[in-house]
């Protein structure tokens, strides 16, 4: 498995992103070679909550943990509904969590997924 680290934000704006960016800009010109970066962004924790669920961090765990499969064999490993697990898959390939392999078998690409969660200024109403 690759050092690949997925940074999950949750409430920081687009500043931050923007910032980032622009380091790793300064840096290649100055012919350095950043550190690769993966990273995902959500407005709050609800918004971050109902892409990356309890099960959906089960399923992580398992692809973490047995390395790449089918979605079959995913589904049999965690007990669960093919169509939910394939569905699940697809929404968290969106958001940049798993990949497919030549084989067509899904994996998780990261050695390490953070979450960093700033708390908003005020309450929402």
């Amino acid at each position: 498995m690759s050092e690949n680290i997925l940074t999950i934000k949750v409430g920081t704006g687009i500043q931050s992103s923007l910032a980032l960016a622009q380091q790793m800009m300064e840096r290649l010109e100055l012919g350095e070679e950043p550190t690769p970066y993966f990273g995902v962004g959500f407005k709050d924790m609800s918004q971050m909550l109902s892409v990356f669920t309890p099960k959906r961090w089960d399923l992580l765990a398992a692809l973490r943990e047995q390395g790449a499969m089918s979605i079959a064999e995913l589904a049999r490993t965690l007990q669960r509904d093919y169509k939910n697990v394939h569905n699940d898959v697809e929404r968290l390939m969106e958001w940049l969590a798993i990949e497919r392999d030549a084989q067509g078998k899904v994996f998780t690409p990261y050695s390490e997924i953070v979450v960093d969660v700033h708390l908003p200024q005020q309450r929402a109403a």
